[in-house]
């Protein structure tokens, strides 16, 4: 298409900050289409009607009603505004489906922690109407020229425009984490509307079962994930998750590109949940955010000894099993450490015995708290990710943003974000954090070492804070990959 017209891009996501949130899905899903409508594309987002969503857009009206699709309960589409700020409003329509949608609980799971049982309806739903916006049966007059559809509950999109006959949008499927497959009985793929056939390996099959995000991978025009180390990681084992071989074919149309994170909201310079603010300028200032962490964790304060800290779910995928583990080598250094974050009952009681048995040196507090998020990212001294596998990575940013150098494990988003410090490194002003692999125990000790030494000679650790704080980690740079992705497609 010429380069002068308006790219139309329907954005299909299950979740969008601040309506609805379970992971970074839903920060992407506000960031990335406000930076794209930046850039003059004309981005609307589908999302399915959940409570939190009805109330919490502005301006709806009914645009649409769905009730012969055979498979799926009436359901009707409502167009309205989704504010992000008092300048900045996407355009959104919404699926309102109160037999799916409108219930107690999360999007993907009950009060009870458990997947809903209809699942595969309430997302196979998202998909439809998503492939039917996208094409020449739409009966709304906005049409787009490409479908971005996000994991695998928008995952059958592809799939039923690849079966429908008449025109129809170019597709893009972006993983934003493989783990999360949306695997259901074989018996669903009739039951929701796509050919028998396509249960086949060439299809929609995953190892006898049917998986929303084969259906993706396989049909779509083109593929995406959130950096260029993990689209490289997917196509092998361990973390391709099955998908190695699928994707490994796909490797002309599968991209990395990384993901930005919120520069207004993530900014020393203006963040009001800090006690002090700071810069790269007056990088000075950054020792009373370490102070007030120590005080409200009830750590000793000390201004010299190196602060490390993690903000996480508490997973086995994040390291955190092998944190537990040198936690009190890492004292001995010494060092301090602070944890933020929940999940596995097992690691947060031994986290909390560690806590207890060492008051003075560690401290965790279970779950999310936005305020003290903010100040542990400008009061920590290091930032620590030995994630086994991680995407693309947020809290990297933030830390290299904040002047908190981090230590991550050499894996996916990590990678591509953090460069290790090193003589060349910090000759040449690249330097902006500890790189190390393998994942072991042992390893992740000698880098948080590697890391004290540095923080002890003032100069190199100046040097390291002021190379991370001067990145651009916004989004205009993904969204202008996303763009040349979207019309090199087009072409």
């Amino acid at each position: 298409m010429p380069r002068s017209q308006e790219l139309r891009v329907l954005f299909i996501t299950p979740e969008v900050y601040p309506l609805c949130k379970t992971g970074g899905l839903g920060d992407v899903s506000a960031a990335l289409p406000a930076a794209l409508r930046a850039l003059h594309s004309d981005v609307r987002l589908l999302l399915p009607g959940y409570p939190q969503v009805i109330a919490g857009v502005k301006y709806k009206s009914k645009v649409a009603e769905f009730n012969t699709l055979s498979q799926f309960p009436p359901t009707s589409l409502l167009s309205a505004r989704l504010s992000l700020s008092k300048t900045e409003n996407i355009p959104v329509f919404v699926i309102d489906c109160p037999g799916l949608y409108n219930r107690e609980g999360g999007p993907y799971l009950d009060a009870f922690g458990h997947n809903w049982p209809d699942n595969a309806l309430r997302f196979g739903l998202l998909s439809k109407i998503g492939a039917i916006l996208a094409s020449d049966i739409s009966p709304i007059a906005w049409r787009p020229h490409i479908v971005h559809c996000n994991d695998w509950q928008s995952g059958l999109t592809p799939a039923y425009l690849h079966f429908h006959a008449g025109e129809k949008a170019a597709t893009m499927m972006t993983v934003h984490n493989l783990a999360f497959q949306g695997i259901f009985p074989p018996g669903s793929v009739v039951q929701l509307g796509l050919p028998s056939d396509s249960l086949d390996i060439n299809g929609v099959e995953y190892y006898g079962n049917f998986s929303f995000l084969k259906a993706g991978l396989y049909y779509a025009d083109q593929v995406t994930t959130v950096s260029p180390n993990y689209a490289k990681e997917i196509q092998t084992e361990p973390l391709g998750f099955g998908f190695q071989g699928l994707l490994t074919a796909r490797r002309p149309d599968l991209t990395g590109i990384i993901n930005g994170i919120a520069t207004t909201e993530w900014d020393p310079a203006t963040d009001r949940y800090l006690v002090k603010n700071y810069s790269s300028s007056n990088l000075s200032n950054k020792v009373a955010n370490k102070t007030a962490l120590q005080r409200q964790m009830g750590l000793a304060v000390n201004a010299n000894i190196p602060l490390f800290g993690i903000i996480s779910r508490l997973s086995h995928q994040k390291g955190i099993d092998l944190l537990i583990q040198i936690a009190p080598q890492l004292i001995k250094i010494p060092a301090q450490l602070v944890v933020l974050g929940s999940g596995d009952a097992e690691l947060e009681h031994l986290l909390f015995m560690l806590a207890q048995t060492y008051p003075e040196s560690i401290a965790m507090h279970i779950g999310f708290n936005e305020n003290l998020s903010h100040l542990t990212e400008a009061g920590l001294d290091c930032f620590l990710m030995p994630s086994r596998f991680e995407p693309c990575g947020l809290n990297q940013m933030y830390s290299q943003r904040y002047g908190t150098p981090p230590v991550v494990h050499a894996t996916g988003g990590l990678l591509d974000t953090v460069v290790d410090c090193t003589s060349v490194t910090l000759a040449n002003r690249t330097a902006s954090g500890f790189v190390f692999h393998p994942l072991t125990a042992a390893n992740l000790l000698d880098t948080i070492k590697r890391a004290t030494h540095a923080y002890h000679n003032k100069k190199t650790w100046k040097n390291l804070q002021e190379n991370g704080m001067a990145k651009d980690f916004s989004w205009n740079a993904s969204a202008i990959a996303y763009q040349e992705l979207y019309r090199l497609l087009l072409s």
